[in-house]
C-alpha cells in the first residue's frame, strides 16, 4: 500500500538533475527495460520498469533502502530496447549515488554492501590481471553471506552457467605483470 503522504514528490527532479538520470520522467513504463534485462531473467525480483515507476511516484526511502538498485550488471540491454531513450543503466547509478549520500548523512541503510563487492573485484584484477567473474561473485557472496549465501545461490550460479554468462575459468590475458605493477605503485 502506499502512502502519499510519505511520497516525495521531487524525488524524481531530483534524479533528473544527476548526471545520467536526465530523461527519466520520458518513462512511460512499456516494460521493455524489465523484458530485455539479464538480470531479470536470473532473478524476478530485479524489475527496472518497477523501480522506474516507484522513483517517479516519490518512493524515495523504498528504491534508496532496495537491494535491487544495486543489482543492475550495467549490460545497456534495458537502454537498447527503451523507445523513449531512458537512460535506465545510467539511472540505477544515479539512484545508487543519491543512496550512498544519504546512507552517509545516516538518512537510510544501505542494504548493499559495495565495499567488500569493490575488494572482490580489484582483488580479482590484481591476481588474474582481468576480473574473473565468477570468483568474483563467489568471494563477494561468501564475505557478505557465508557459506549459506554461497549454498542459496548455487542454483542462480549453475544457471548462468548454462547460459554462458559467467565463465568457469579466468581468461588469460597478456600484460598480467604490468596490471600488477599498476597495484603495486599504487599502494606505496
Amino acid at each position: 500500500m502506499i502512502k502519499t503522504e510519505e511520497l516525495d514528490p521531487n524525488f524524481k527532479y531530483e534524479i533528473a538533475s544527476m548526471p545520467g538520470g536526465e530523461r527519466i520522467k520520458y518513462c512511460f513504463n512499456c516494460t521493455g527495460c524489465t523484458v530485455s534485462c539479464p538480470v531479470n531473467e536470473i532473478d524476478r525480483e530485479f524489475n527496472p520498469r518497477k523501480i522506474l515507476r516507484q522513483s517517479l511516484l516519490g518512493m524515495r526511502k523504498e528504491v534508496l533502502s532496495s537491494e535491487l538498485i544495486w543489482l543492475c550488471s550495467s549490460c545497456y540491454a534495458c537502454y537498447e530496447h527503451c523507445p523513449q531513450d531512458v537512460r535506465i543503466t545510467e539511472i540505477m547509478g544515479a539512484l545508487r549515488t543519491i543512496a550512498e549520500k544519504e546512507a552517509h548523512r545516516g538518512n537510510i541503510a544501505v542494504p548493499c554492501d559495495k565495499r567488500k563487492f569493490d575488494s572482490a573485484f580489484t582483488g580479482s584484477i590484481k591476481k588474474h590481471g582481468r576480473v574473473y567473474e565468477a570468483m568474483t561473485i563467489a568471494g563477494f557472496i561468501f564475505r557478505t553471506k557465508g557459506i549459506g549465501g554461497m549454498l542459496a545461490y548455487t542454483p542462480m550460479g549453475l544457471a548462468m552457467l548454462r547460459k554462458g554468462k559467467l565463465p568457469l575459468l579466468p581468461h588469460g590475458i597478456k600484460g598480467k605483470k604490468q596490471v600488477k605493477a599498476i597495484f603495486e605503485m599504487m599502494h606505496r
